[in-house]
Formats: structure tokens, sequence, C-alpha cells
């Protein structure tokens, strides 16, 4: 029996994550036996600081990569969306999972059923803040750090009037039941990879153990928003979003830029064949890129 290591966060949704993983890896490989190692990434360790004032999403992969480069583990789990956009060429991404719910959704204290305007919604990102401003105008935002769980608290504790939450992980947690409303993905574009589990493996090594994990759909959909991102140099700090929709060879992105320079943002979307996907992020962020610059 060959048994391999899983690398993932301590936090309850990244452990559900993995063990997807693993439970997939067990159900298809009878002679590979998975096992996971959980660890506190420096991004778990600071809350007191919004994500862009500390490193960006790099805080959240540092640990894991380190104990891939020591073969403490074989592969990592982690959410598409928390990985930075340059990945080492020694831990290359190896496989996508099928992609949950990818929309961001509006989460009210347990028992409330209409939004009060009372006290800010607890939202940890500028790139829903600025869509959101749209849809809230009369609103105000405040940063919330910690997991799912740890905000689903501070929100119940009163510190806010609602949360702005991805829909994947609340689903995979089981607390689908806490989802107020859905914004559609033309409402709030969604950050790139959101609602995707990527797997990241070493150089050289056998993983023909996940070969059907992958699903390709999620790949392409990946290949697409990730070359948009990192064309336009979008860390965890910078208001970017892209989501593609895969419908047979086609493949549609949707993207927002926005310009640090004047506090504008500008969205758009592009078609065109799967096998292009990574030309195609290109292609939409030189054109967001020359929207912006020209107004």
């Amino acid at each position: 029996m060959r048994k391999v290591t899983a690398g993932s966060r301590e936090s309850k949704l990244a452990v559900i994550q993995t063990e997807m993983v693993m439970d997939f890896i067990k159900e298809h490989n009878e002679n590979v036996e998975p096992v996971m190692l959980t660890m506190k990434t420096t991004g778990d360790i600071i809350l007191d600081r919004t994500l862009d004032k500390v490193g960006g999403k790099g805080l959240f992969v540092k640990e894991l990569d380190k104990a891939l480069m020591e073969k403490k583990s074989d592969f990592s789990v982690h959410s598409l969306k928390d990985m930075p956009m340059e990945v080492p060429d020694e831990l290359p991404l190896i496989a996508f999972s099928k992609r949950e719910d990818p929309r961001d959704v509006f989460v009210l204290p347990k028992g409330v059923t209409k939004w009060e305007n009372d006290k800010p919604i607890g939202c940890s990102s500028l790139r829903r803040t600025l869509q959101l401003q749209k849809i809230f105008p009369d609103a105000t935002f405040e940063s919330v750090r910690g997991n799912v769980i740890t905000r689903l608290r501070k929100l119940d504790e009163g510190q806010y009037s609602a949360l702005i939450l991805a829909a994947a992980g609340l689903k995979r947690l089981g607390f689908e039941d806490r989802i107020s409303r859905y914004f559609t993905t033309e409402e709030m574009i969604p950050s790139a990879g959101q609602g995707i589990i990527a797997v990241q493996g070493r150089i050289g090594e056998d993983y023909s153990y996940l070969k059907d994990f992958n699903d390709e759909k999620s790949a392409y959909a990946a290949t697409a928003e990730r070359a948009f991102v990192k064309y336009l140099d979008g860390g965890c700090s910078s208001p970017i979003a892209a989501h593609a929709i895969i419908d047979g060879d086609e493949l549609s992105l949707s993207g927002l830029y926005y310009s640090e320079d004047d506090r504008n943002y500008v969205t758009g979307k592009v078609l065109g064949n799967v096998k292009e996907a990574e030309e195609l992020g290109i292609k939409l962020a030189k054109e967001l890129k020359d929207k912006i610059n020209n107004k």
C-alpha cells in the first residue's frame, strides 16, 4: 500500500476540502492510502490587518509550500482563489476539482430575515466592496478577517449587519441555510478561481492517482481567469475579478479591472474557444487596461 500525505490548512473548510480529495483517491485507487498533515499558515495567524497590509495571498500557502519542498507532504490542497498568481515551477498545480457554486452571497445574522442598514456590512475584499456599492449605495463596509466560522460568529454577535461570503465555502461547510441572497456573476464578478479546489504537487512526482480528479472545464476556466489576473498583476490587494463560463467548446470570460491611479473600474467580456483559455484571459486584460487608460 502506497501512503501519500496531503498538506492542508487547519481551518474546518480547508480540512473538508482536503478530505474531498482524499476520499476521491481512496475510492479510485485501492493501493493508495492518503493521510492528512494540517498546519496553521501565516495568513491564519495574522488576523488584525487586511491581507494587502501583510503580504497578500502568499501568506496562505507559504507553510504548505515549505512542507511540499521538504517532502513532508506529497501534495497540497487549496482554495484556488486563495492562491498567488505566481506558482513556483517546482510546485505546479496538478489538478482542479469540479467547480462548486462560484457566486458571492449575502448572509444575515442568525434569526434575522430583513437587512437593517444600522451596522457595516462585513466584507473582506475591495473587489466585493466596489461592486456592492452599486447594489447598496447607502451601506458602509468594514473588513472582516478569520475563517468562515469565525466570521459568522462575529456577525451573530452583532458586529456587522450582514456578511458577504463565497457560496462554495458555505455549502461545503453545510451552512447553505445561512444564505439570504445570491448575487449573480453579472452583479458581482467573482474572484478568479472561486469555487474550485486546486491540488498542488512537486515536479517529477507520479500523480497518476489524481488523474481522474482533474475537471477539464475547471482547468480551462482557471487558466483563463488566472491569466487575466496575472497580466494585470493582481494579487490579493488588487480589486480584480474574473469569471469564466464553459459551454461546450466556447469559453466566455468576464472581468473587472480597477485603476489605483484614478480609483475607477471597468468591466468587460470576451468569447472564444476553450483551447485559447490563456490567450483569452490576456486579451480581456489588455482590452480593459486600454479602456481605463483612455477614459
